[in-house]
């Protein structure tokens, strides 16, 4: 016979298996794997009027109800989606919240912070989601200021990838978007004085806010910008050895000192992401059309390298000097040859673009050329942290490519390497008539 105290001992055991089996749905409607998307790192405004702002803080000054604040997250697996949204209101409103073709409203109260659940989402793939919050009525001046989006279920896991916080400033550079990077490994035993790269960047590739870096070097870069609606660069910047952010604070023993510039060409000094001596000529470079560059780097008799950018646009069928630099406390040939891509403006990096990067050649101290046929694809740290994973990079039709932004789903994974076919197109270069 069971004794009465086993009969007792099995159904506590059956009471708290069932509770475990339920205790997975909170009150609010979510589920215990819930996680919070903060607005003010992973959203970007549609329609908006310019009062609207996203900040640090989320969606503020929300008062035009054709505005669209879609947030971005990435989901690695089908599955339920259930959807919150935090405001903090200031008179009763209505909005909407749609994912993945399916709108629901949301009623919001008269005043405080709360978090309204929504609803759940049937989720069919894997990938990129945006989740999109619009205003439809309000009793107050503005919708309210929306904080986050948070979101459980099934689609949800320790994968979802979105800018979690904003440590370090993530908010500011989850926003900007990742940034790629090609490699290229050089000859062993070599000097290298010369480096040598092609850039084409296909037409509606050329989203403003890109820098596509064609010769990138240990202590500087060398590339073309899309700064505006109306303005492109050519840029090419050399770091200081001295490490700070803010030029002003720069030695001057230790200062970049420029040597020579073309025509028309701006130079000053640079800071925020190091500091140093920067050059830009303002030059109205075309999508579409094969830009080549062509950068020296040379030690000097008195501890110092020099190193001098030139430009060829096919459009005036010329090499063009850009700036030559001095680097104090340094004598090397150049090293840590590189390409990279990023955005600089956080409101276009929810769009994506794409540089072609062909034909790399080396010149040694000794006059021989080259051909750079291998790439390794890296990344920063916003990818790295799985903030990001809208990057790639690797090969298209004989050229290394670089990708990022637009939240794509066909991203390729860091750190593999990529070898292309020899072009055997040695550069023709008069190097004597060089300005």
């Amino acid at each position: 016979m069971t004794s009465p105290s086993k009969i007792i001992c099995f159904i506590v055991a059956v009471f708290f298996i069932s509770c475990r089996a339920t205790s997975q749905t909170i009150p609010n409607g979510h589920e215990d794997n819930k996680q919070t998307i903060p607005i003010g790192g992973n959203a970007w405004l549609i329609n908006a009027i310019k009062s609207e702002k996203i900040t640090k803080n989320g969606f503020e000054q929300w008062t035009n109800p054709s505005t669209i604040c879609r947030t971005f997250l990435r989901v690695n697996q089908a599955g339920k989606l259930k959807v919150s949204v935090t405001i903090t209101a200031n008179g009763e409103s209505k909005a909407t919240v749609a994912v993945a073709g399916k709108t629901l409203p949301v009623m919001i109260a008269s005043e405080g912070t709360q978090e309204y659940f929504v609803g759940e989402w049937a989720i069919k793939e894997p990938g990129y989601l945006s989740i999109d919050l619009q205003g439809i009525s309000k009793t107050g001046a503005t919708f309210g200021a929306a904080q986050s989006i948070s979101v459980s279920g099934s689609a949800v896991n320790t994968e979802t990838v979105f800018v979690k916080n904003n440590v370090g400033e993530y908010f500011y550079w989850g926003r900007r978007g990742p940034s790629v990077h090609l490699n290229y490994p050089l000859p062993a035993n070599e000097d290298i004085e010369w480096f040598y790269n092609e850039l084409t960047i296909p037409q509606g590739q050329d989203v403003m806010g890109s820098y596509f870096m064609a010769n990138g070097f240990k202590e500087g870069y060398f590339g073309i910008q899309v700064n505006s609606p109306t303005e492109r660069r050519i840029l090419f910047s050399v770091w200081s050895p001295f490490e700070t952010d803010n030029p002003n604070a720069i030695p001057d023993e230790q200062k970049i000192v420029m040597l020579k510039k073309g025509p028309d060409v701006y130079t000053g000094e640079f800071g925020n992401e190091g500091a140093g001596g920067q050059s830009y000529l303002k030059y109205n470079w075309k999508a579409g059309n094969t830009y080549k560059f062509l950068l020296q780097g040379k030690p000097t008799a008195d501890n110092y390298t020099a190193y001098t950018a030139y430009f060829f646009a096919p459009e005036e069928n010329k090499w063009r000097l850009i700036a030559s630099f001095k680097r104090p406390k340094t004598s090397t040939y150049l090293k840590s040859l590189h390409s990279f891509l990023e955005n600089f403006i956080p409101e276009t990096g929810n769009t994506s673009r794409m540089g072609l990067y062909s034909n790399q050649w080396v010149r040694t101290t000794a006059g021989q050329w080259k051909e750079l046929t291998e790439a390794k694809f890296t990344g920063d740290n916003t990818a790295r942290k799985n903030y990001r994973k809208d990057y790639a990079g690797g090969l298209s039709n004989g050229s290394f490519y670089l990708r990022n932004c637009g939240f794509f789903n066909d991203f390729v994974p860091l750190d593999g390497t990529f070898r292309r076919d020899a072009a055997n197109r040695i550069p023709t270069i008069n190097f004597s008539a060089l300005p």
